[in-house]
Order: C-alpha cells, then sequence, then structure tokens
C-alpha cells in the first residue's frame, strides 16, 4: 500500500527585500514527503533549505506558492496550529527546569492532564535513551544528551512531523555519527516524518530514505541515497555528493535512448541518455574514485601519471594527471592479495566498467 503525503510544498516560492535587495531564496520549489519517511534538504549555505522548512514550520510565509499537511493547505495556518515541531541547531532547553520538566513544558501548554504528561515524559524519555536522568537540569548534561531532550520534547506532542534544522551541527565528529544512527532509530520506532536539514553529505546519505539536493533556491534532484550518490543527474550534484571525477568525452549523436561516448584512449562505451540531456559531440561524466581502477594491462579508457600515493588504512588514494593534464583520483580498496605496486611518477592506464560511467547535464 502506497503511503500517504504527510507535507507536500507547491511552487514555493520566497523573496526577501525589494528592488536592488532583493533576494529569492526560494525558487517555485514543488516537493511531496511521505509519511514516516527520513526526508532530507541537502545543499551549501544559502541553498534555500532551511528558508523551506520555515515555510513548512510556519515561520515564514510564501511569496507565492502553497504548502499543505496532509493534504490540506497550512500556508496561512500560524506555527502552533500546525502538527509540525521544529529542532533547531541550538536545542533552546529552558535552564532552570529539569529534563523531564522540559519535555513536559509543551504537553503542559497544551492543556494535558498531569497523569497522562506524566506517562508522556515517561515514554519520551524512554525513547531517547535518558531514562533515568529526568530529574538533572540541561547543564549536567552532555551536549549529546542535551540533543536527546531536545528530541524528545520535540516529539511528545506527538507530531505529524518534525522538522531538524541542523541539529547535529554543534556535536564532535564522534557523538555526531552515534546521533546519526539514533536518529534514524528514533524515526523508525515512532514512524513520524522527518525532515532534516543539513550541509553534511556524509549526514544524508547514513540517514535519509530519500534526499533532495538544493542550490540557488531550487531543488535540482531528489531521490534515495543510492541513486543520489550512484546517478547523479547533473554536474552540480556529482561534485556537491562524495568525491567524483568529472571527465570531458566525445559523444555521437543520440540514437533510441542511448549514446556512444569516447573516452580519450579511444575505447567506448554506450550509456542510457538521462533526461534533459542532449550531448552535442562533447559531454561531461562523472566516475566515483572506487569504481575505477589502475592497469597496466592495454585495455584502458585513460591514462595518466601517478603524483602521490595516500594509504588510509582501509584503501589508498591515487592522485593522477591524466594526458590533457586534469587531475582524477582513484581509490583502491586495500583488500589481501588485492593490491599491486604502482610508484610515484609511472605512466598507467585507467579502467572502469560501463556501469560506472554516468552522463551529466551541464
Amino acid at each position: 500500500m502506497e503511503k500517504q503525503i504527510a507535507v507536500e510544498a507547491r511552487g514555493a516560492t520566497k523573496i526577501f527585500g525589494t528592488g536592488e535587495e532583493t533576494v529569492r531564496a526560494l525558487d517555485d520549489v514543488s516537493v511531496a514527503i511521505r509519511e514516516n519517511q527520513f526526508f532530507t534538504l541537502l545543499g551549501p549555505s544559502g541553498c534555500g533549505k532551511t528558508t523551506l522548512l520555515r515555510l513548512i514550520a510556519g515561520f515564514e510565509l510564501p511569496s507565492a506558492g502553497d504548502i499543505l499537511l496532509e493534504g490540506q493547505s497550512v500556508t496561512h495556518l500560524p506555527p502552533y496550529k500546525r502538527l509540525v515541531n521544529t529542532v533547531f541547531q541550538s536545542y533552546a532547553l529552558f535552564p532552570h527546569m529539569t529534563v523531564a520538566e522540559n519535555i513536559a513544558f509543551g504537553l503542559e501548554m497544551r492543556g494535558l492532564g498531569k497523569a497522562e504528561t506524566a506517562k508522556r515524559v515517561e515514554e519520551m524519555l524512554a525513547l531517547v535513551r535518558l531514562g533515568k536522568l529526568g530529574g538533572r537540569r540541561p547543564a549536567q548534561l552532555s551536549g549529546g544528551q542535551q540533543q536527546r531532550v531536545a528530541l524528545a520534547r520535540a516529539l511528545a506532542n506527538r507530531p505529524k512531523v518534525l522538522l531538524l534544522d541542523e541539529p547535529l551541527s554543534a556535536l564532535d565528529l564522534k557523538l555526531r555519527k552515534e546521533m546519526q544512527i539514533e536518529l534514524k532509530r528514533i524515526q523508525l520506532e515512532t514512524g513520524i516524518t522527518f525532515v532534516f536539514v543539513t550541509h553534511d553529505q556524509e549526514e544524508a546519505l547514513t540517514m535519509s530514505d530519500r534526499i533532495a539536493v538544493m542550490n540557488f533556491g531550487k531543488i535540482l534532484q531528489i531521490g534515495s541515497p543510492t541513486a543520489i550518490y550512484e546517478h547523479p543527474t547533473s554536474r552540480f550534484v556529482a561534485d556537491f555528493i562524495g568525491e567524483t571525477n568529472l571527465v570531458e568525452v566525445g559523444a555521437a549523436a543520440p540514437a533510441n535512448g542511448h549514446v556512444r561516448l569516447r573516452f580519450a584512449a579511444g575505447n567506448e562505451v554506450e550509456v542510457a541518455l538521462p533526461e534533459g540531456v542532449a550531448p552535442g559531440g562533447r559531454a561531461t561524466v562523472a566516475l566515483r574514485p572506487e569504481r575505477i581502477s589502475l592497469t597496466r594491462d592495454a585495455a584502458r579508457m585513460l591514462t595518466g601519471r601517478i603524483d602521490n600515493i595516500v594509504y588510509f588504512g582501509t584503501d589508498t588514494s591515487f592522485y593522477l594527471t591524466l594526458d590533457d593534464g586534469k587531475p582524477l583520483l582513484v581509490r583502491v580498496q586495500n583488500r589481501e592479495g588485492a593490491r599491486r605496486s604502482y610508484e610515484v611518477g609511472e605512466q598507467v592506464g585507467i579502467a572502469f566498467r560501463p556501469d560506472a560511467v554516468q552522463l551529466l547535464r551541464d
């Protein structure tokens, strides 16, 4: 059974300022987020992701377009009348209240009875694994524990949608990785739709069911983490998500939805033609470093010189300069018996399977 749409933006546009000071923070954005999804808005600073989140929350009104929750327009409803809660970068906990009192605050404001409030607080403490810390104050907690309290407080009202605005950015690397797993666990246990804003590609790939990559106020691509990483449709998405090599190739005239690409060493591959791509003799392809390998054999797509070799324990990175002067990164996993001896300064071939080639829109 197909899941219902929890939150939707239709042609959402947000313009700040007037005249020469006009900034189009969102530009005709449409997206449908299904219930019980972990949906991530991913992009660099200033791309519009937080603006879209604020429109959903009701903290900003769109200049044009509509925001819907469960199929009903909420564009002109104030935040407190929307079945959404928000977790911000700053946890905004009340320092004079205990953990339990912080979690109970929103429930009391909504008039929930004392017995039901106490029960809900205990459920939330158990959910975020802080069951024995209800009597502590925020100053007595670590950053990760404070983050859990903020989550528990936001979830206590059982919102239909939970909005998270870069909530892990203040944590150190180890805590951030732990909280990524915890956030996904909590989302699965509660069944609440999470809409998560981040500029961190690893966070997005780790937690999300679907990702929307944004830039300059537009959504450039929406898909699963696998689809976004393995099959980026544009140069920006390919370059922004993880590490990739952008290689210029020759392109024959498209036929039957496919196109033949010729690499510098003369070999050709045939790939599917993505929607909106019309190569005119030349094209750009993305090659992930881990999908290509070095070779001394004649079967090669490219050739180049090794400039540097960096050992990372689990894998080794080879930094090359291709014959046309462009850089290329090759990453080889350090499996026992799989490594071959290459040296800095050596001229080598670069090989890859046709399915490693992703044709891009420029």
